[in-house]
């Protein structure tokens, strides 16, 4: 066993000692491309959703210079009939692009040094093969004597253009040696019998062409029909949940929120995992990485991003074209650019259907939060300030100063045209309470008694905040908000959270265009 060539199934054995989710499934679906036109599979995903893992599983179950069967042995794989046919069959070259980066004294080295050391484990494995100086050349004189072809993972294989953005020739060099390995069609066709690419980032474009166009990609775009292998589905996170003291609830309040293709659910696995491991709900996927990466690109003045943010903040989905994209962290020209990188990042998600953006979750949205409160758009940083001070202001029950503060939030959010909007009053609720996410669950049109309440956060367990129950209205009043939460029962569904419910009633006059608000205690011995 090699560090490149057959590195065998330690990698794999570790995961399934651990919590393991079974994604062997996979392996099928690759099993059903071997030697044909779609032998070329790009899958990319954000960070910490399973990239490594899924090449570890593919090294272990191809690499013939291991025994996995045992591995295997239980999993939805080893009940296919493909699974005895293909188990450790091939020569896998592995490379893992990242850890190789942090090897090399000198990143300009990378591609040239990458090829010596992997031509050097082939020629040490086959020293009767002609000598070549390419990989793709070394590759292909080792199947003229063996008669059998390679299997080719790369697992983060864009790390080169995220750490070096601006370096073109590195990037070029790097783009030629995966051309001569899976874009040569005769020469490929001869050494290849599959190849599997894990990464952030979907296969670079020069202009409209992809760099390596024989590939099949699978990305947070465009999944299907592996959505499913993109995260945990909801099914799995249910499993997981099982065994452990937090319910699912807890979890689908905090990570759920990327919806692929036909409505299939997918959580973050990092985040999951930890949260089942420590039976505690908080960030751990964005604790792996400073919020300064999400920051950098919500900095960017490019038109139309400040609004976007804001209204995404406020829980609302953000229409976007994909389509100029062209793949890597540079050549950003627009807000759409800004924002399909991030979905690509994972800080937001993308709903096909309606060609949209918005921020999947709480744990993410706690992120932006933190990226705009530190970040040059000042007006945006004021918003999350004001925030702040509203929810103390609730919570003190101060009528004219919350009444203030929702007015200057609908200013700051709302365009003049928009202004006197029904929908941009509850916007604007939405994005002014933001920073209630920290210790209470929103619910929006929570069903409660004889009707719909509104907006209503709800204390996270453990928390001695009181739930607070808002009723919106225009044009009417503010004490006739609060009367029909009472007389539609709007707190009876939340009687067994937190201590007593504050009732806040919150009224938009168009005409002076002024905001009023009425506040009251609502004892748990009130209800029905």
């Amino acid at each position: 066993m090699g560090n490149y060539l057959n590195v065998g199934n330690a990698g794999f054995e570790a995961m399934i000692k651990d919590i393991y989710v079974d994604k062997t499934g996979m392996i099928k679906y690759i099993n059903r491309t071997l030697g044909t036109t779609r032998k070329l599979t790009c899958f990319s995903r954000p960070r910490r959703f399973g990239k490594s893992f899924a090449a570890k599983m593919l090294c272990a179950y191809y690499d013939k210079s291991c025994d996995s069967r045992k591995l295997f042995q239980g999993l939805a794989i080893s009940k296919d009939v493909s699974f005895e046919k293909y188990l450790n069959k091939f020569d896998v070259i592995y490379l893992d692009i990242t850890w190789f980066i942090s090897s090399v004294e000198d990143i300009k080295n990378t591609v040239c040094i990458l090829q010596e050391k992997v031509i050097k484990e082939l020629r040490e494995a086959y020293p009767d093969a002609r000598q070549e100086h390419t990989l793709p050349e070394t590759l292909a004189a080792i199947s003229e004597i063996t008669r059998s072809k390679f299997i080719v993972i790369i697992d983060e294989w864009d790390a080169l253009f995220r750490e070096v953005k601006d370096d073109r020739d590195l990037q070029d060099e790097y783009i030629m040696l995966l051309r001569g390995l899976f874009k040569n069609s005769g020469l490929t066709d001869k050494i290849i019998e599959a190849a599997y690419m894990t990464g952030i980032l979907p296969i670079k474009k020069y202009g409209n062409q992809s760099a390596v166009s024989d590939f099949i990609e699978y990305n947070m775009l465009e999944p299907e029909p592996l959505e499913e292998y993109v995260g945990f589905t909801e099914e799995e996170v249910r499993a997981l949940c099982a065994g452990s003291r937090l319910g699912f609830e807890d979890i689908q309040k905090w990570y759920d929120g990327y919806v692929l293709g036909d409505n299939i659910h997918v959580y973050n696995p990092k985040s999951v995992i930890e949260a089942v491991n420590r039976n505690r709900i908080r960030n751990y996927w964005t604790r792996t990485e400073t919020y300064e990466s999400l920051k950098v690109y919500i900095d960017l003045d490019e038109d139309g991003l400040k609004d976007a943010i804001i209204q995404m903040l406020s829980g609302k989905h953000v229409k976007i074209k994909v389509g100029s994209f062209q793949n890597d962290m540079t050549n950003i020209k627009s807000k759409d650019d800004v924002l399909t990188l991030l979905v690509h990042l994972g800080y937001l998600a993308y709903d096909s259907g309606e060609e949209a953006v918005f921020i999947p979750n709480e744990e993410v949205r706690q992120e932006f939060v933190l990226a705009v409160t530190t970040g040059k758009h000042k007006e945006l940083a004021e918003l999350i300030r004001n925030s702040d001070r509203l929810l103390e202001q609730t919570l003190k029950m101060n009528e004219e100063a919350v009444a203030a503060a929702v007015e200057e939030a609908h200013k700051a959010v709302s365009s003049p045209i928009s202004y006197n909007n029904e929908e941009s009053l509850r916007s604007t609720i939405r994005l002014a309470y933001l920073t209630c996410i920290d210790e209470f669950m929103r619910f929006q049109e929570l069903p409660s008694g004889k009707g719909y309440a509104d907006l209503a956060f709800v204390p996270k367990k453990g928390s001695s905040m009181p739930v607070i129950l808002i009723e919106l209205k225009w044009n009417k009043s503010d004490e006739g908000a609060i009367k029909q939460i009472k007389n539609r029962d709007y707190p009876y569904v939340l009687k067994d959270y937190g201590s007593d419910i504050l009732l806040v009633g919150i009224n938009y006059d168009e005409k002076s265009k002024k905001h009023t608000c009425k506040i009251e205690k609502y004892k748990k011995e009130n209800m029905s």
